[in-house]
């Protein structure tokens, strides 16, 4: 990161670690940030299966809710690129949830196993980077949360208390870095269509979704990557500690 863009843009170079990144959402953030010249690590516990179509996106196997696999992908990004600008955390577990169920029937296998990847891996991964970012005297991070803790949605517990601790850690984070000129801020997406949300919700509660927003219509990745962009970019610098909720109008904070 090396100038302000008032696009919101990354600037070219701008080395960007973008976990849960081989498929969805998570690769559609990582080629709009490669598209603008940043050079990309995605990190995910599966191969990443997506054409990069000539963009500078490397791909490296990670479990995020592991303490040692962060210790190999931070030095895998240091060797190749010197340096980490910014970091997405965005891997979470939900397409592999299944049918959504009363608070009072989640196993407490599933419950932790969230908790691991949704929450552990968020604060993991910052603790990761900040030795980096502190060295640097910059950086950013943006932890991809969900409008479900604003919204309340039901038999989904676990996966919205997964997120609303994401929310709290960016918060209290936030506070704490803030003189080693590091920003941590969070996205609260509303449903997207991707083959994960597909899998779990029918096309009618796919369609309710979309009448509800104050901008009636399907809510796609390439909705949320401009944000991220912009909260990865210079021209973010004196904004922390927040939450921008990217659903098309259904929760107003």
């Amino acid at each position: 990161m090396t100038s302000t863009d008032l696009r919101g843009e990354v600037a070219p170079g701008t080395v960007v670690l973008v976990t849960g990144g081989a498929r969805g959402i998570g690769a559609e953030l990582s080629r709009h940030l490669a598209a603008q010249g940043a050079a990309v690590v995605t990190a995910d516990v599966v191969e990443a299966t997506e054409e990069t179509g000539g963009l500078d996106i490397t791909h490296v196997r990670a479990d995020v809710s592991d303490e040692a696999s962060w210790r190999e992908l931070v030095a895998a990004t240091l060797d190749r690129h010197g340096r980490i600008d910014a970091l997405v955390n965005n891997a979470a577990i939900y397409q592999g949830l299944g049918v959504k169920q009363p608070f009072t029937d989640i196993p407490v296998e599933e419950w932790d196993r969230v908790m691991a990847v949704n929450t552990r891996g968020v604060w993991l991964g910052m603790r990761a980077v900040h030795p980096v970012m502190k060295a640097q005297g910059r950086g950013r991070v943006v932890n991809i949360a969900s409008s479900t803790v604003h919204t309340g949605v039901p038999y989904f517990a676990h996966y919205t208390a997964s997120k609303g601790a994401v929310i709290a850690l960016t918060r209290s984070v936030a506070r704490e870095v803030g003189a080693d000129g590091i920003t941590v801020n969070a996205v609260a997406p509303g449903l997207v269509e991707t083959e994960a949300t597909r899998s779990l919700n029918d096309a009618d509660y796919l369609a309710a979704s979309a009448g509800r927003r104050a901008v009636p219509r399907a809510m796609e990745p390439g909705d949320l990557a401009p944000v991220v962009s912009f909260l990865c970019s210079e021209g973010s610098g004196f904004l922390t500690g927040q939450t921008l909720i990217v659903d098309g109008g259904v929760a107003f904070s």
